[in-house]
């Protein structure tokens, strides 16, 4: 199935015209290496080899901005499969459609050097048409954002026919009706982060426009990877909608276990933070083995007002 992608095309759209008219998308992290031959299937690998070139070129970043920076060159380079559908904005509201249609190739001569060939769709997508969730999806900072969730929509805005469905396969989620309306917990917690009580204490990683969202590990993308004001403590901060099941420990823990190896700086410690609807006997017995994470319940409600 394919996937669908909201990619910038280099500071506020800058070169989003260039990119249109040469029919590509295109990345410029790490300008001066041609990557043909140097992508591996896994984004692990790439990353490996390329953070430490990423940090000779710009010591004044962290391990974390250029894992964010080399995380977001493979998904364009390689991440992205051939049929793939990509959004990027023209830099006045509005944002292309095309279908990714070829592997990578370099252009040393660009300001964006690392590219893919596209196919652009004869459509453009005013963000005023755009649902709330989706104008939150696609207005993410960073460079790349996965924006597959809202299929159905952009086949709308594209001309694609989609039939609505209303499915959960989060076996912890018993109601599928409450699944659809918690769906977007995570765009909303991002966007009132200083307004909860863990914007006190922490901010969301964040560093050049590329923010720690959907973080990918190698056991999978962390949901929201936040820092402490006094820069000491990293905070893995794990989403589940629903009811907890006590797996999304170990889920957490692993996701932990990969920043303190990969990504933690020397005396920077890592706690893990898991928010859900509910708990459970079996949640609150794993938690009590595991002082590093925290658990917080949310609530979801609205209002109707007379108009």
């Amino acid at each position: 199935m394919k996937s669908y992608y909201r990619v910038m095309l280099g500071e506020k759209s800058k070169y989003a015209e260039e990119c249109f008219a040469a029919n590509c998308i295109a990345a410029g992290f790490i300008p001066d290496q041609n990557l043909k031959g140097k992508l591996p299937d896994q984004w692990r690998t790439f990353n490996k080899q390329f953070i430490p070139v990423f940090l000779a070129a710009h010591p004044e970043k962290t391990k974390i901005g250029a894992g964010l920076a080399c995380g977001a060159l493979w998904t364009v380079c390689k991440g992205m499969q051939n049929g793939d559908i990509v959004l990027c904005p023209d830099g006045t509201g509005r944002y292309r459609a095309g279908e990714i249609s070829g592997d990578y190739f370099y252009e040393p001569s660009k300001h964006l050097c690392h590219r893919r060939p596209v196919t652009w769709l004869n459509v453009m997508i005013d963000r005023a048409t755009m649902s709330e969730p989706l104008r939150k999806s696609t207005g993410s900072i960073g460079t790349v954002s996965n924006i597959t969730l809202h299929r159905d929509e952009i086949e709308k805005h594209t001309g694609g026919v989609s039939t609505p469905k209303l499915i959960s396969t989060d076996t912890t989620v018993e109601d599928a009706s409450a699944f659809a309306l918690e769906e977007h917990l995570e765009d909303f917690l991002v966007k009132n982060w200083s307004h909860t009580e863990l914007g006190k204490d922490y901010t969301i990683y964040e560093e050049d426009g590329e923010k720690a969202q959907q973080y990918q590990t190698d056991t999978g993308p962390l949901d929201i990877l936040a820092i402490s004001k006094d820069k000491k403590h990293l905070l893995v901060v794990e989403l589940k909608k629903g009811r907890a099941s006590d797996l999304v420990v170990g889920q957490t823990l692993r996701y932990m276990s990969f920043v303190q190896d990969e990504l933690a700086e020397e005396g920077q410690t890592v706690r893990g933070l898991i928010i859900a609807h509910e708990d459970d006997q079996k949640i609150r017995r794993a938690l009590s083995m595991t002082p590093n994470i925290s658990f917080y319940r949310y609530q979801v409600s609205f209002k109707l007002m007379k108009g």
